[in-house]
């Protein structure tokens, strides 16, 4: 075995799953590319966790109860994931999930127990992944830029440098890798505004294909006055919270226009991202869930000078990329290898990210058990 068998773990702004993931790796290449799934909250956990992150920081004495049930939910999801596929890791990442993120007041929450985790499943946890990254002045996000680069070396090759990692989830943000060098920040919203707008309108969960963004047509005005949010012509590393942004611009308009304005949002925001690059990228690797949507890769391919991919293009699981970058950190923090850098994240110098949490710390009986 090369390196270390590892789980990693996380759900993301828009809490509608647990993705998990298994890779075996020394911290700096990956061996084997294991299994990955992804289980859904329960109903209950997952309003919870929508209602806390929409209250923006406030109502944090509702934080406690909601990190037992959102540690519930992990510990039943890594158990059958486990058992399963018959796996006893050397370790499980448990990145938490966020409520709150806000690195100019350098605070950042992701709920949940890792050492209850711990406990529960009797293996060493690996939690608290972003707060060395904010001690040492840095922004906590992204953590994934280095697992992008090991995946650019492993299975795209130096030959297509400069490219870009391109994450659509419930906000967007990018790697731009050439050689050695690393720089990434968030952009603006990925699906969030989207994905609330359509949600409010009774029309499901998200766009669907793009079907509905499809139907309508984008508001050049109101677009223009949305495009000028200072926070998509800073430079980076800087990051941001699900609810930074805003869908007000799009008040007032049809189910169908605002969704095809937010989505041309989204577009126009990553286009901006663009010039703040060293160099035009030759390749946009795109992975989450904004891939799936076939309207809204088309208008990143009308606005982005590079080809426009799904990462799945490239033997990458887009959709167990960030799981899969939770088990690499935790390999690293196992090496002594730093996991977030000046240029991914600001912090002051290189920083190895996570802390070790070992099981039987106390009784598994007094540890709320899953429902």
């Amino acid at each position: 075995m090369t390196g270390w068998s590892i789980v990693g773990t996380i759900s993301g702004t828009s809490a509608d799953g647990i993705d998990l993931a298994e890779i075996e790796t020394d911290g700096q290449t990956v061996s084997r590319f294991g299994p990955a799934t992804t289980t859904g909250y329960r109903s209950d956990t997952r309003r919870l966790v929508l209602e806390a992150a929409g209250r923006k920081g406030e109502n944090r004495d509702t934080w406690p109860e909601i990190a037992e049930e959102v540690t519930a939910d992990h510990a039943a999801a890594i158990g059958d994931f486990l058992q399963e596929h018959h796996l006893t890791p050397d370790a499980i990442v448990f990145h938490g999930q966020t409520v709150w993120h806000d690195p100019k007041k350098g605070e950042t929450v992701q709920l949940g127990d890792p050492q209850v985790l711990a406990t529960v499943l009797g293996l060493p946890v690996i939690g608290d992944v972003r707060l060395a990254d904010m001690e040492a002045g840095g922004e906590g996000a992204p953590l994934v830029p280095i697992y992008h680069q090991a995946l650019a070396r492993t299975l795209v090759g130096t030959d297509r440098e400069p490219l870009c990692f391109l994450n659509i989830g419930g906000v967007s943000n990018l790697t731009f890798i050439s050689g050695d060098h690393l720089l990434a920040f968030d952009i603006g919203p990925g699906n969030a505004l989207l994905d609330d707008w359509i949600r409010v309108h009774g029309a499901g969960d998200y766009d669907a294909g793009g079907v509905i963004s499809a139907k309508g047509r984008a508001d050049e005005e109101r677009l223009i006055k949305a495009l000028k949010h200072p926070f998509l012509s800073e430079t980076g590393p800087k990051s941001l919270d699900r609810y930074s942004f805003s869908a007000d611009f799009v008040e007032g308009m049809s189910l169908e226009d605002g969704a095809a304005t937010l989505l041309t949002f989204t577009a126009e925001a990553i286009a901006k991202a663009e010039t703040l690059l060293p160099q035009k990228p030759g390749l946009w690797l795109v992975c989450g869930g904004g891939r799936h949507n076939p309207v809204l890769m088309q208008a990143l391919r009308v606005r982005l000078a590079g080809d426009v991919v799904s990462a799945d293009d490239y033997g990458i699981d887009g959709d167990a990329l960030e799981a899969q970058a939770m088990a690499f950190l935790g390999a690293r923090l196992k090496a002594g290898l730093p996991t977030t850098f000046p240029e991914t994240t600001g912090a002051r110098s290189p920083v190895t990210g996570g802390k070790m949490f070992l099981p039987n710390a106390w009784d598994k009986n007094e540890v709320k058990r899953p429902k």
